[in-house]
């Protein structure tokens, strides 16, 4: 099967043969076809197996026939829930789009609005966003969605995962209720279903990989180390396999950033990215890392998502995932589209219930690999494949919009000592927003204070 069998037409697969795709990978093959007919479509698909091209390529069909964008208008909206995986799709509708009269553009948090807000002027036939920035544009009446006629949801198992659910619900409320929606997600779950349910007509359900399966292009083992020397021994199989490039997962954004400071220490090129970084920095590291100008990027599970590097050889888990979902999401950066990749853990004892969680998950046990001199002194307990089903997680109730990638809802990093912490990042809603904030911490997700104990009236004397 070829492109050109799909009803794509010249100007499209020029561009798709210009980035040296010849046939269409199975997502591809199922999801172009019905979006090009113009049905609604469900596509369950893991990362890594060409989704991004398997909506783009059709939508960018279906609009290059219609009429001209009007200003502060959007004719196709793609929804993603972090800046990176924005970024990335922004780029691929601009490869993909290059032969085609169409405009697109991409706006997300952490960066000035007033930019975003001039480019929308102008409109665009294809916007990429993240929900948070979105719904503040259209608050402040600088993007419409009269012309909207395509709306896709990327990733949207993830967008629920981070709390996204009620902007989108907002912004589903403001669109016209006749348009065509594309949903893709790593997995169909109850909660997927229950979102579908107000968002797709009638459509055509595509999956072509198992629930949270890893790719079989990917070798996986762990290193078992204590974790006062997992620094040392990730520096120890750098220098030793002459790895050239390395992706390098950690759990918290200190932890990157202290683990940059080792590598470079140690004569390594390193660089972090995480939601305290600027978005500047971020699009730098990332940048840098593709030139191979940096040797390892350390990162934190905001980014599992929207990285996309050709052929990454290694991944390694400094750090375990809490959850363990995000394993399979950090892995599938390597083994990408045929190619052959391997995903190291660095596990400490400490990190054994979430080594059993991630081994349930796959539903296999990860082989050992114990590295000459790093033998743990906390020994790491052998691995018992659990094999009971998994149940179906809640998504989060509670709301924190873009502040997990470091942003708060205007996109405004914090500054200084005002700094009001929700989930350890950022300001709150209200602070960000220029209104007043409420020092009991009303608003902010911190207790409230509790009132003063009042004392009961001492009885009147009693006249004897």
């Amino acid at each position: 099967m070829s492109f050109a069998s799909l009803g794509l037409s010249a100007p499209i697969l020029e561009a798709v043969a210009k980035q040296g795709y010849e046939t269409p990978s199975p997502i591809q093959a199922q999801a172009i076809p019905a979006v090009i007919e113009g049905k609604d479509v469900m596509a369950a698909a893991q990362t890594g197996t060409g989704k991004t091209a398997g909506f783009t390529l059709p939508v960018l069909e279906r609009l290059s026939n219609g009429p001209r964008v009007k200003p502060n208008q959007v004719r196709a909206l793609v929804l993603t829930p972090t800046r990176e995986l924005a970024a990335q799709v922004a780029e691929s509708v601009a490869l993909y789009a290059k032969n085609l009269p169409l405009s697109s553009a991409v706006v997300f948090g952490g960066v000035k609005i007033n930019p975003q807000m001039m480019r929308l002027r102008q409109g665009a036939d294809v916007l990429v966003a993240t929900p948070g920035r979105l719904l503040d544009l259209y608050n402040q009446r600088a993007v419409r969605f009269d012309q909207l006629e395509v709306l896709v949801l990327d990733e949207a198992d993830r967008m629920l995962d981070m709390g996204f659910i009620r902007d989108i619900r907002k912004l589903l409320a403001v669109m016209p209720k006749q348009r065509q929606n594309l949903l893709f997600s790593a997995t169909f779950s109850d909660e997927i279903r229950q979102l579908a349910k107000g968002l797709v007509n009638n459509p055509v359900e595509i999956s072509v990989t198992p629930r949270n399966a890893t790719a079989p292009t990917v070798k996986q083992w762990i290193c078992p180390v204590d974790k006062s020397r997992k620094a040392n021994l990730l520096t120890k199989l750098l220098k030793e396999n002459n790895w050239g490039q390395v992706l390098v997962f950690t759990k918290t954004k200190h932890g990157a950033n202290r683990l940059t400071t080792h590598l470079e220490g140690r004569g390594i090129k390193a660089a972090a990215i995480h939601g305290n970084k600027s978005q500047g920095a971020r699009t730098k590291a990332l940048a840098n890392f593709k030139s191979n100008e940096i040797q390892v990027l350390v990162a934190t599970d905001i980014a599992a998502r929207g990285l996309d590097i050709e052929q990454l050889p290694q991944v390694v888990n400094f750090e375990l995932p809490h959850v363990a979902e995000d394993y399979v999401h950090r892995i599938g950066r390597t083994g990408r589209a045929g190619c052959e990749g391997q995903a190291i853990s660095l596990v400490c004892a400490d990190e054994y219930k979430d080594l059993a969680a991630i081994e349930r998950l796959i539903k296999q046990v990860l082989p050992r690999e114990q590295v000459s001199g790093f033998e743990a002194v906390n020994k790491l307990p052998e691995s018992r494949l659990d094999t009971r089903p998994i149940k179906p997680k809640k998504p989060k109730k509670d709301h924190r919009d873009g502040q997990r990638s470091g942003e708060n809802a205007k996109g405004h990093k914090p500054q200084g000592k005002n700094k009001r912490h929700v989930g350890g990042q950022g300001k709150s809603q209200n602070e960000s927003a220029g209104k007043p904030s409420n020092r009991s911490g009303a608003g902010t997700g911190a207790p409230k204070a509790k009132p003063a104990k009042r004392r009961a009236p001492r009885p009147a004397s009693v006249t004897r």
